[in-house]
């Protein structure tokens, strides 16, 4: 089952979910996808989570009302704040310990916003009242009725405040990027249990695994060795590497990342992040109203040999791997008065290919 939620664009460069929404949203699918099976909850083992990882929502730990809505992945608003930290020379600290770079991309400098935009939500969050979590914390937290705030590596890996050799959060990372650690959640083994839900429709289900969206699917893909690469066609684009037992971290744009836990046992890997791929198709549909559905971009995009010569870099959210540009926009070259909707649908779908060739 799948359902659509609302996406909120307040600035350009801004993207906003909110909270209330992703969790009623899952709820109600997890719930019709036992209906329509004809299966009694009692008969389902476990429940996994998977989530588009970076995705920021702090909420109040006596309420779980969030302060604010999610600040999404692809949001762009803390590029200066990201931009004064490199200037600082921070930057090589921050990809020795994390296998990240400093990139609006992460979550640490969506926390930091938050906390100093939010009245009152700093002293709050020091006073150990308000609680931050991906989208996977925010959903187990309310599964669990508040009973439990925890998240997996693969998850804490993309906050720029989790130490990938050490397996724990940083005091010093925290304090870097003014985070209070007292937000954080637990992090425990990607497959462990990490709980019971006590929602209607699936009370007495045990949590058994959480993981990011890209590298569940990598666990997914069966790229279980050394070597083993997937790349996933999905809101954007993913390369994985896996590496092993030991984090790389690389030199070239791409990230050092955790694959999975599993067994007190830490997987790694090595991503390179395309922030726009199947997006661009909605795009296409919601914001340039060339298409009604999304499935009628590849008869469109099929009518015409090639594209005329029209070049779209759809850096919507700026670029991701391996240039890591925030402030870069979207641009079209090549147009003519010879270009159609046809030639734009298949530019749209070959700048896909040409980003993931690019990583």
């Amino acid at each position: 089952a799948q359902e659509e939620y609302e996406q909120h664009f307040p600035r350009p460069g801004w993207m906003e979910h909110d909270p209330r929404d992703i969790l009623a949203t899952q709820l109600e699918t997890a719930r019709r996808v036992l209906a329509e099976a004809g299966v009694e909850g009692g008969d389902v083992a476990a429940i996994g989570i998977t989530n588009q990882r970076e995705t920021t929502i702090v909420w109040d730990r006596r309420t779980g009302e969030p302060i604010h809505r999610a600040i999404v992945w692809q949001d762009r608003r803390t590029a200066s704040a990201c931009a004064e930290l490199k200037e600082e020379g921070k930057e090589a600290f921050v990809r020795e310990r994390t296998g990240l770079l400093l990139d609006p991309y992460f979550s640490a400098t969506k926390i930091a916003w938050l906390l100093d935009h939010v009245d009152g939500a700093r002293a709050r969050a020091e006073a150990g009242e308000l609680a931050f979590g991906t989208v996977d914390t925010w959903i187990l937290w309310h599964l669990t009725g508040g009973a439990v705030h925890a998240t997996d590596p693969s998850n804490a890996a993309r906050t720029l405040l989790y130490d990938i050799r050490a397996l724990e959060w940083s005091d010093d990372l925290c304090a870097l990027f003014g985070v209070p650690r007292a937000m954080l959640p637990v992090v425990q083994d990607s497959s462990s249990a990490f709980g019971e839900a006590t929602v209607d429709g699936l009370r007495g289900l045990p949590v058994g695994g959480i993981a990011g969206d890209q590298q569940a699917a990598l666990f997914g893909q069966a790229c279980f060795e050394e070597g083993l690469a997937k790349t996933t066609y999905g809101t954007g684009c993913f390369v994985l590497l896996n590496t092993g037992a030991t984090p790389t971290i690389s030199g070239r744009g791409l990230l050092g990342t955790v694959g999975w836990g599993m067994g007190g046992r830490t997987t790694y890997a090595l991503e390179g992040s395309v922030f726009i791929g199947g997006a661009v198709v909605q795009w296409l549909r919601d914001g340039f109203g060339l298409i009604e559905k999304a499935s009628d971009v590849e008869a469109l995009a099929a009518s015409v040999p090639d594209s005329g010569g029209v070049v779209l870099v759809p850096a919507f959210a700026g670029l991701g791997a391996p240039h890591w540009d925030p402030t870069a926009r979207g641009a079209a070259f090549g147009l003519t008065r010879g270009t159609t909707r046809a030639h734009f649908a298949r530019a749209a779908l070959e700048a896909i290919a040409f980003q993931v060739a690019d990583v």
